[in-house]
């Protein structure tokens, strides 16, 4: 072999002996931890958005010993109150007018002061009453006045209030007292002497105004699982009006398509072979229907989404900033997530976003089923927003942030990451072109999102509460519904209400209604709405007058009054309808943003009914008036025990008055119509069973905002797209050469329950 052959061969068997050497080291070594880069503070604020802000345990500890100080009454802590108890409801941050507030944010004026608004229970008086009151200033009051009938019209009838927990426990008592009169019948039935029974509440209760009457349904209830989807077939009616629980009575008993004056007839009937049972057997565990456990051992990690030097966005007491947007976000304990003082790029675009109630209707050939119309925000859809989960309900990295209450208790209570927020790639272009004519080169835009999300359990359902800030300067508000279905035992014609979906289980139909309110301040806070849509003209062709064109045309419309501006459900829209501001654009247009609607919601309420006014926002899909301070909100937590004679009732805000150049409120109805079927068990799943709407800038801007984002692409055909200085793209590998910093796994969840 020739001595030049040797040599070669020789400097490559070293240099392959080297890189093996090299690979050898380095194998298994772990990727270095991100180095996390303080986000660029685009909003010093100052702590103006305090003056939104939730309250602090401390705040409400303090109200609740100045309440207790100077009431001149005995309040019983709510947890314990009877009926015939004084008791403080809840405390909440009571949010200053806006003409104040504005005079603070914008005009150099005094911060407003800081204020609660405490609800409390009196039925220790001769009139038992539900009373407002205005506490303050905080930290340490030394006020409190009553604003009840300045907000009413008059005092809040006892019989308005809603359901306590203990309230709960005492109907729960009675109920068992009441299912020993039945032993052999719930042993032949249910296996069961009924203290394994889970038991669920329906509302409205009664057909009238003072009725305070309500059907329970019974299941089986398993450790572990849901209950929801295993009903028994038995319901009773209880009658809990009277401010004495010992008068309280079991008024029906239902079971299987029988109706009883009590369950010693129910027992009786059953003793009298007169009585069809249907025997439901225990389940195991593993085996209940609607049963959440794994039946695999868990995979491999799917995608995880981090940021490799931390997060873009800055969180500072509650207020988030990102890109351009600056948010300040709370959490209303009976209504849930609130947003104020939303703006991008210096500009406030809306003054308050606010969810105000989630209408729950029923159908069914069951008495709990079929008079079911559960207004959630009586339950509680921020005091029910409990932890989330990381890596699951939110992304792993996301930040969590506590949300603080008091409700039936004289103890603020704490939801520990409750709220997240977090940077979303949407894995899609916001906008891109490839250009393959005339020049050649591509242009994009990652769709990275500001996503601010909070979750409600309401005993079944689970609602995902999204509000989400794009970098076009459109805002996004979505809610997905998951969770269990609620269900009706199956029995007669039962299927001409839904679907059966198990042994015994009628998946039963209903309506899903979720209001918001949006007090936009586009451009100023005088607005006046525009409309756009598009109709038809048949023309000649102007080159030769020989033939004719089908010629769209826009036609534009500017509503004066609030009856032009109320759309009523169902009922064609103009598909652009935008809140202009009186400054035009460079292009000579109303700068202005747009509403746009993303809903399939069916009739909330015939007309006729006697509980319609109670819930009449749902009468519209969309609906405008003037921002008036006495119409802060679109319902009342009191509207769900006493719909008939409603203390709030939307429809009264639309008069007809004029919307040109005033500080208007879009009122927005989503929602959609949910036949359960065989695919909701165990859950039901967020694919298609989400609805919300856009708010989209509409000649507000001069061109896309998003042109300045600093995470835009673009590169020529003449370029070296793989190289860092010409693509920011090809500068990944190396920034996301490390392994995220991710905190251990802790669920503190179950507390406070």
């Amino acid at each position: 072999m020739h001595m030049k052959t040797v040599l070669i061969l020789l400097v490559l068997a070293l240099a392959t002996i080297f890189a093996l050497v090299c690979v050898l080291l380095t194998r298994g070594r772990a990727p270095s931890t991100c180095q996390h880069q303080p986000a660029e503070q685009e909003d010093p604020d100052d702590g103006q958005s305090l003056v939104f802000a939730d309250l602090t345990p401390e705040e409400l500890a303090q109200v609740v010993r100045y309440l207790q100080g100077n009431l001149g009454v005995q309040l019983v802590d709510a947890s314990r109150a009877k009926p015939s108890d004084n008791c403080i409801a809840s405390v909440d941050v009571q949010v200053p007018a806006k003409a104040e507030v504005l005079r603070f944010l914008d005009g150099g004026g005094a911060r407003p002061r800081r204020e609660a608004l405490a609800v409390l229970y009196f039925g220790n008086q001769p009139d038992p009453n539900v009373t407002e009151y205005v506490v303050g200033p905080l930290p340490m009051p030394v006020y409190h006045r009553d604003v009840t009938v300045q907000k009413y019209g008059g005092k809040v009838p006892y019989h308005r209030r809603p359901v306590t927990g203990k309230e709960y426990v005492d109907i729960n008592a009675l109920i068992q007292r009441e299912l020993r009169k039945a032993p052999r019948f719930l042993a032949a039935c249910c296996e069961s002497d009924g203290t394994d029974l889970a038991i669920l509440t329906t509302a409205p209760r009664g057909f009238k105004s003072g009725d305070r009457a309500t059907w329970f349904v019974l299941f089986r209830g398993v450790a572990g699982t849901g209950y929801y989807l295993s009903p028994v077939g038995l319901e009773v009616l209880v009658e809990h009006g009277d401010l004495h629980v010992s008068r309280w009575q079991l008024r029906k008993v239902f079971y299987n398509g029988q109706y009883f004056a009590s369950t010693g007839d129910l027992e009786d009937a059953f003793e009298s072979n007169v009585l069809e049972v249907v025997r439901i057997e225990k389940p195991q565990a593993e085996a209940v229907l609607g049963s959440m456990r794994p039946r695999r051992p868990p995979g491999s990690p799917g995608p995880l989404q981090y940021e490799p030097q931390g997060p873009r966005y800055t969180v500072r007491n509650n207020r988030v900033s990102f890109q351009g947007w600056s948010v300040a976000f709370g959490m209303n304990p009976n209504t849930g997530p609130r947003l104020f003082d939303i703006r991008f790029r210096g500009e406030r675009i809306v003054y308050e976003l606010s969810l105000q109630e989630a209408l729950a209707l029923y159908g069914s050939n069951c008495p709990g089923g079929m008079s079911t119309r559960y207004f959630d925000g009586s339950f509680g859809i921020g005091r029910f927003a409990y932890e989330l989960v990381r890596g699951l309900d939110c992304p792993y990295t996301a930040t969590y942030v506590d949300r603080h209450y008091l409700v039936e208790s004289e103890t603020p209570k704490t939801n520990q990451n409750s709220l997240c927020i977090f940077e979303h790639d949407a894995a899609l272009p916001l906008r891109r072109h490839f250009s393959d004519s005339h020049s050649l080169y591509y242009g994009g835009l990652r769709k990275n999102t500001l996503v601010i999300r909070a979750v409600s359990t309401l005993i079944n359902y689970d609602y995902i509460w999204d509000f989400m800030f794009h970098g076009s300067g459109a805002v996004e508000v979505r809610v997905h519904a998951t969770g269990y279905i609620s269900s009706s035992f199956l029995h007669g014609q039962g299927i001409d209400y839904g679907n059966r979906v198990g042994p015994h289980t009628l998946g039963t139909m209903h309506l899903h209604h979720i209001h918001y309110k949006v007090d936009l301040d586009v451009d100023g806070q005088l607005n006046s709405l525009e409309t756009q849509d598009m109709e038809y003209e048949l023309v000649k062709d102007p080159w030769s007058m020989q033939h004719t064109i089908e010629r769209p045309y826009l036609l534009r419309e500017r509503r004066e009054r609030e009856g032009e501006a109320a759309f009523l459900l169902n009922t064609p829209m103009p598909r652009y309808l935008s809140f202009a501001g009186s400054k035009l654009n460079k292009w000579g247009h109303p700068r202005s943003y747009r509403v746009q609607i993303v809903s399939f919601a069916g009739e909330h309420l015939p007309p006729s009914s006697p509980m319609e006014r109670s819930i009449s926002w749902g009468r519209y899909q969309l609906a405008v008036t003037r921002r008036k301070e006495e119409e802060p909100t679109s319902t009342s937590v009191y509207n769900q025990n006493d719909p008939w004679t409603p203390t709030v009732v939307f429809a009264d805000f639309i008069d007809n008055e004029t919307i040109t150049n005033e500080d208007l409120v879009a009122w927005i109805t989503v929602g959609f119509l949910h036949v359960p079927h065989a695919e909701d068990v165990p859950n039901t799943v967020t694919v298609g069973n989400g609805v919300g709407f856009f708010l989209r800038p509409y000649n507000y801007f001069d061109e896309d905002p998003s042109v300045d984002s600093p995470d835009s692409v673009y590169f020529s055909g003449e370029q070296d797209a793989g190289a860092c200085g010409a693509n920011p793209l090809a500068c990944l590998p190396p920034a996301a050469a490390c392994a995220p910093r991710l905190p251990p796994f802790r669920y503190r969840g179950f507390r406070n329950l």
